[in-house]
């Protein structure tokens, strides 16, 4: 029965038969339990591609930021300068992977050429400035499944090695269970990149996968993780204990459970997560990893502590979204600019606010 998972030096295909990579057994929610606590690499890769997993960045425990993309404030372009120095400045912070094109990164702005683009600017820097070993995930979802296979290809051809993938909502009432599990069965089996299942209910109609919608999917060898920006807690650690994912402590499977937002990144870790996809690490990386890093040390009261601080300051960043992100960025370190329309951007009046809500934060951050 283990023959149906990959091997921890690359996939193996199922043995029985399945055309699709995925197989009925009996156990946890029709599946076998044991398989899921025993079988994840985040080295596999879909069926279609040669693509050696020896070759691929792992992807560890900790922190990670799905980073913003930056545009001349005058005519809108790509400022890729900026892009150059943001992905710099994150990896120099510790953190251990980036994600490009997810929604701080304004994917739905921007042409697939510029995604291509994006993607590609980061791995340059990244490599340009000895960062070799982080990895790049980049966000492609789409509303097909045929398009969201191409995008995935192309993401591979720009230097990404992971793939973030949200729910299919744009006929929200047709997204039924079956439907969408079928949808990420179907990109994960063509998919040159494992995939990480973007668990976000605010950006696609309010679609909130359930822990044993997301412990079935976790069967596929080529569906590596999840990232739970519905923040709930619960659901992760259900997925964390299925799927045996990786801890700081221990490697379990390679599947990655991640928290979505840094305001329960002790949380996440409390719960048996592997780490988190913080839009606040854009601000904040050093306070990010500083939490996760006093957790690992066994400071726990410490963490939790510094947890409390950057609770406070990540929920106006939260709720600023990209527009304050940036702002927050602009003011305290230099950069940042501003949204593509039809965003707004942040006015005088929130600004004052948006200041003295991260003011705290902000100087933990510039203190490390």
């Amino acid at each position: 029965m283990s023959s149906i998972r990959p091997s921890q030096n690359g996939q193996t295909n199922p043995a029985n038969g399945s055309s699709n990579g995925h197989n009925e057994t009996n156990g946890l929610n029709g599946h076998d339990s044991s398989i899921l606590a025993s079988s994840h690499t985040n080295g596999s890769t879909g069926s279609n591609t040669s693509h050696s997993s020896s070759s691929r960045r792992p992807l560890l425990p900790g922190i990670y930021a799905p980073t913003l993309t930056f545009f001349h404030a005058d005519t809108e372009e790509l400022d890729l300068p900026t892009i150059e120095r943001h992905t710099v400045r994150l990896a120099r912070a510790g953190l251990k992977g980036l994600v490009t094109m997810g929604s701080n990164g304004e994917a739905v702005h921007l042409t697939n050429a510029e995604k291509t683009l994006v993607t590609q600017t980061h791995r340059a820097a990244l490599d340009a400035a000895g960062f070799t070993d982080i990895p790049i995930i980049a966000g492609c979802s789409a509303a097909s499944i045929r398009e969201t296979i191409q995008l995935t290809k192309e993401a591979f051809a720009a230097g990404a090695e992971y793939t973030l993938i949200l729910s299919p909502s744009y006929y929200r009432a047709a997204m039924t269970p079956e439907a969408i599990k079928s949808y990420f069965l179907a990109v994960a089996d063509d998919s040159p990149l494992p995939i990480i299942i973007y668990n976000y209910p605010g950006a696609v109609s309010g679609i909130d996968l359930d822990s044993d919608i997301l412990i079935e999917l976790a069967q596929h060898p080529n569906i590596i993780g999840t990232k739970f920006t519905c923040a709930n807690t619960g659901k992760l650690t259900r997925v964390a204990l299925a799927t045996d994912a990786a801890t700081p402590g221990a490697p379990g499977s390679g599947y990655m459970a991640f928290g979505g937002m840094c305001d329960f990144t002790a949380q996440t870790l409390l719960s048996g997560g592997s780490g988190v996809i913080a839009g606040g690490a854009n601000v904040l990386p050093k306070v990010c990893v500083r939490v996760w890093e006093l957790w690992e040390q066994g400071r726990r009261e410490e963490s939790m502590e510094l947890q409390k601080v950057l609770s406070k300051g990540d929920w106006v960043l939260t709720k600023g979204a990209v527009p304050g992100t940036k702002a927050a960025l602009q003011q305290y370190f230099g950069y940042g600019g501003y949204p593509r329309r039809p965003l707004q951007r942040v006015g005088k009046e929130q600004l004052s606010v948006l200041w003295e809500g991260v003011k705290e934060v902000v100087e933990v951050e510039k203190s490390l």
